[in-house]
């Protein structure tokens, strides 16, 4: 699966985490090593390609008009993911110990970045349907969607309702 803009890529990887910070270390060394932002969402809790791309384009309209919620590029998308101006929600949507199943934004994209990202993490093309009842049920608490919405649009239509909620963030700033 691979996902492109012009302003940036998005690509689905597999990688086992021992140590986060080191991790992140990692990331943050090679993103700044090739001027460009490296984004890690965590596939189960994102709903789909949608949610990514949308996150991104709202955090890069908030980062760079000169009125970010955060510090950061890489955390103001995590907070667009999240629909949260709160940093301990959006961390929920990065990276973690363990076995992570992300989707990866590289901003702006660069080939090098993916050649050396590759010993750190396998990239690939598809990862099945993702959507089980379990996801559903945990979207509708991440994003504190009741079941009288979803029973309203239709089960569907849970997604739309998710990036409803990301598009909130930006209204209620």
């Amino acid at each position: 699966m691979s996902s492109s803009q012009d302003n940036y890529e998005i690509r689905l990887a597999t990688v086992t985490i021992g140590h986060r910070d080191e991790f992140l270390q990692t990331l943050r060394s090679v993103g700044k090593r090739n001027t460009t932002s490296i984004i890690c969402f965590d596939a189960e809790k994102m709903a789909g390609p949608d949610h990514v791309e949308t996150a991104i384009q709202h955090a890069q309209r908030s980062f760079f008009s000169e009125k970010p919620i955060s510090n950061s590029f890489e955390m103001e998308a995590l907070l667009f993911a999240a629909g949260s101006r709160q940093c301990s929600a959006a961390t929920l949507f990065g990276i973690h110990s363990g076995v992570n199943i992300l989707f990866v934004c590289i901003c702006p994209p660069k080939d090098k970045v993916w050649a050396e990202l590759t010993p750190h993490m396998h990239f690939v093309a598809d990862i099945g349907d993702t959507w089980t009842k379990e996801k559903a049920a945990r979207l509708m608490k991440l994003f504190d969607i009741s079941q009288n919405e979803v029973d309203l649009v239709g089960e569907d239509r849970l997604k739309e309702l998710v990036l409803e909620r990301i598009a909130l963030l930006e209204v209620y700033r």
